[in-house]
Formats: C-alpha cells, sequence, structure tokens
C-alpha cells in the first residue's frame, strides 16, 4: 500500500503544492499563485481535496513556508505568519488553517530550514553536523540544520537580514536595514538599486560585484559562527555565470588565511545538489 503525503513549498510568489510517496517521488502538483489569503488558500484546498477525491489520501502535510514564523509550540500564535512585508499576509493562522480545512496534520517549518533539511537528508549536505542553506533569488532567506535538526531559537535564523560592509556606497533595498545581504544581493534589491531587472544587466555591471561581496561577507560571518560544513548557495542570482566561483574567491580574500579549514573553501561553499525541488524535498522531510 503507498502512503501518500501532502506537501507545500509556500513562497511570496506561488504556493508549490504536490501528492508524494515515500520514495520522494511526486504523484501530482500543481502551482498556486501568492494572491490574497483567502484566494490563495482556498485553491490550494482544492488541490489537495481534488487528489483525495482521486484516491490519494493523506494524513500529513509538511508545510514549507515563507515568513517569518512564529514556530515556538507554546505560543498562541504558532504556525502563523508574523511580521512579513507580503501585503495582506501579516498574522495568518496558516498552520491551523490548512489543518482545519484538510482535517490532517500540519507540519510547519520555513522555507528555507526545510530546504536545508531536504538537502542534508538527501542532497549536498550529507554527512554533515552543522550545514546552511541560503537561497538568493526574489529575497534572501537561510536555513541551518545542526545535527539533523532545523534551527531554532528565539525565532529562526535570519541570514538574509545580516548587516554586511557596503564599500560601494550604494543604497540597501532593504525597508528595515541600511546594508543587509537581502537588500544588496537579492534579485528584487538589484533591480531597485540598478532600475533594471537582474538579467539584463552585463556581466561586468556593478551590481555583480556589490552583490557578490555581501554574499561574501555573509558567508566569512557563517563561517566564523557557525562552523558549518557546507554552506548551500541556491537561488536565481547564484544562477549568473561566475557568480559562485567570485563569492568563494572573495570569501577566502576576506577570511585572509584565518580559517584552517581541513575542505577547501570551494567544497564548503557549494551549489545544491536537489536544484529548483529542495523546496518541496524540506517540505516532506518534515514528514517522513
Amino acid at each position: 500500500m503507498t502512503n501518500f503525503y501532502a506537501v507545500i513549498e509556500a513562497g511570496g510568489t506561488k504556493f508549490n503544492c504536490a501528492i508524494m510517496d515515500e520514495q520522494r517521488n511526486i504523484i501530482e502538483d500543481s502551482r498556486v499563485a501568492t494572491d490574497d489569503v483567502e484566494t490563495t488558500l482556498s485553491n490550494v484546498v482544492a488541490f489537495f481535496m481534488q487528489q483525495r477525491q482521486q484516491g490519494r489520501d493523506f494524513k500529513q502535510l509538511g508545510l514549507a513556508c515563507f515568513g517569518p514564523l512564529d514556530l515556538d509550540p507554546q505560543s498562541e500564535h504558532f504556525g502563523s505568519i508574523t511580521e512579513t512585508p507580503k501585503p495582506g499576509w501579516q498574522w495568518t493562522p496558516i498552520k491551523n488553517r490548512l489543518a482545519d480545512a484538510l482535517d490532517c496534520e500540519v507540519i510547519i517549518e520555513t522555507d528555507v530550514n526545510a530546504a536545508a533539511l531536504a538537502e542534508y537528508r538527501w542532497g549536498a549536505s550529507q554527512g554533515t553536523d552543522v550545514s546552511v542553506y541560503v537561497t538568493i533569488g526574489t529575497g534572501v532567506g537561510g536555513g541551518v540544520v545542526i545535527n539533523g535538526k532545523p534551527l531554532h531559537g528565539l525565532v529562526h535564523p535570519e541570514i538574509g537580514h545580516m548587516q554586511v560592509p557596503n564599500s560601494h556606497s550604494v543604497k540597501c533595498a532593504c525597508p528595515y536595514h541600511n546594508s543587509c545581504v537581502e537588500g544588496l544581493a537579492s534579485g528584487s534589491a538589484i533591480k531597485t538599486i540598478w532600475q533594471q531587472p537582474a538579467e539584463t544587466l552585463a556581466d561586468d555591471h556593478q551590481a555583480w560585484q556589490v552583490a557578490a561581496e555581501a554574499l561574501a561577507q555573509m558567508c566569512h560571518n557563517l563561517l566564523l559562527t557557525l562552523s558549518p560544513q557546507k554552506i548551500i548557495l541556491g537561488g536565481g542570482v547564484m544562477a549568473k555565470d561566475g557568480m559562485l566561483a567570485r563569492v568563494i574567491e572573495l570569501t577566502e580574500t576576506s577570511l585572509n588565511r584565518y580559517l584552517c579549514s581541513p575542505q577547501p573553501l570551494n567544497k564548503v561553499i557549494d551549489r545544491p545538489a536537489l536544484g529548483g525541488i529542495s523546496g518541496l524535498y524540506g517540505a516532506l522531510a518534515l514528514l517522513i
């Protein structure tokens, strides 16, 4: 008998929904645009109800969700999206909404913590004690896995809002901070700062150096605080030719031979092995 699992990678632009099995096969999937709360969740619920009608019943749903999230089980807002910049989604009790509508257990985690867990279980971070996954796309989000468990604490990692030097004195695009990684290196920041989409910029445009320096400083700080054996850098900005190599080189320059690592940095700072499906795999990793 096949056990079916409902999984969602919930992002600011779309909800990737799927039914998967224990072998990580995607049985059926659907993309739902992230619109207003009611429209989005209604469409998500409709997809999963249709799957049940087709005989793909499930008892659990893994939810890898954009945030910030309240992940404190003792909090009255546990499982809610909190002060997100996504208009209309602030303080949405998304875990409870889906659990009630689908009559199933919902396990919630940040999208990047879940992706980090997937890379630890099945991807580039296998065998590590400490690993970090950072996606550099529309925004910058980071997840941390320590001894096989996603890191929680006061809230959860917000690596994208780490303050970093801004030697080029460009105006940071973050509405909260004046020199953070997301505000200098994300796809939306690049578009805001330079007034054109990242994919239209020339290879030698200053934007790439600004972004690479911010990401290298992020890696410098992560290496010296968490001592990860892997830092996985994914997302659309990292798809730029030469970006990964540039970040590694700038990180080495910043560290200035201080870190005596048994592994060269080009083995520590790496690409995701699971590519674009690490989010869905992460949602499944919450369940099996």
